[in-house]
């Protein structure tokens, strides 16, 4: 029988494949990794994106109308499911766009160039947070149907006739130094800041002094602001001080 023999020449020889070139491997290895990378952050940005539209989107907060509550310059993380699956509750801290004529023209800050390009890319797709200068956050103290009153005796607010304490007022504040008497209309809300004294919400934008001016419809809220996510030393969810409303009765009593 005829002996079997090994073939002795090198890959590329006997086979019929060609011989590869030295040096052109770790080219295409280096290739095949920076395709890699790019759909990584290509997928990245899409799911960013994604859960910015609808899930989460950041927030910078850029005054100390929420004062000791949230910071100047605190980043909060706001849920896009509260309006909609999720319902708004009275001491929610909400994010809203500008009902109209809240907001005065204020410094921004100017970028341009590439700078401006990559900032404004990373601010659409949601890896940084917004600056945002037609949107607002307030805490909700009524809800829609509810009667907002200030003050009681003991100058309190009243919700519905129930006194609050409010444990997330700035120290030293007062429920507020202006007296209104309000029912919040259908599909709308009633916000103030923490820091009564340094807010300008619902109250001062009441033109009519029933609450039809100065409640914020439903349909300009953004979300619900549920952490502190920056600095990393103020890290922390958000309370709704759920206590402080749980005496409220869900309508207000009819006179």
């Amino acid at each position: 029988m005829p002996e079997r023999t090994q073939d002795a020449g090198g890959p590329g020889e006997a086979d019929g494949t060609p011989e590869a070139t030295p040096g052109r491997a770790p080219v295409a290895v280096l290739g095949a990794a920076l395709k890699e990378v790019v759909l990584v952050l290509a997928m990245a940005m899409v799911l960013s994106f994604v859960v910015k539209t609808w899930l989460l989107q950041a927030f910078y907060i850029p005054s100390g109308s929420m004062e000791n509550t949230l910071l100047v310059g605190d980043r909060v993380v706001v849920s896009k499911l509260t309006p909609g699956p999720v319902d708004l509750q009275r001491g929610d801290v909400v994010v809203f766009e500008d009902p109209g004529g809240w907001l005065q023209e204020g410094p921004t800050v100017q970028r341009s160039g590439a700078s401006a390009v990559v900032h404004d890319a990373l601010v659409f797709v949601g890896l940084l947070p917004s600056e945002s200068e037609d949107h607002l956050i307030k805490r909700v103290v009524g809800l829609p149907g509810d009667h907002v009153v200030c003050c009681d005796a003991q100058r309190r607010l009243t919700v519905n006739g129930e006194p609050l304490d409010e444990p997330y007022v700035h120290p030293g504040d007062a429920a507020s130094s202006m007296t209104f008497d309000i029912t919040v209309p259908a599909d709308h809300v009633w916000v103030m800041g923490d820091h009564r004294s340094d807010s300008e919400d619902s109250r001062y934008h009441d033109d009519a002094g029933d609450g039809s001016d100065g409640s914020v419809p439903v349909s300009r809220v953004t979300g619900r602001a549920v952490a502190v996510v920056w600095p990393f030393s103020r890290l922390g969810w958000l309370s709704d001080f759920a206590d402080t409303f749980s005496g409220v009765p869900a309508t207000a009593p009819k006179p």
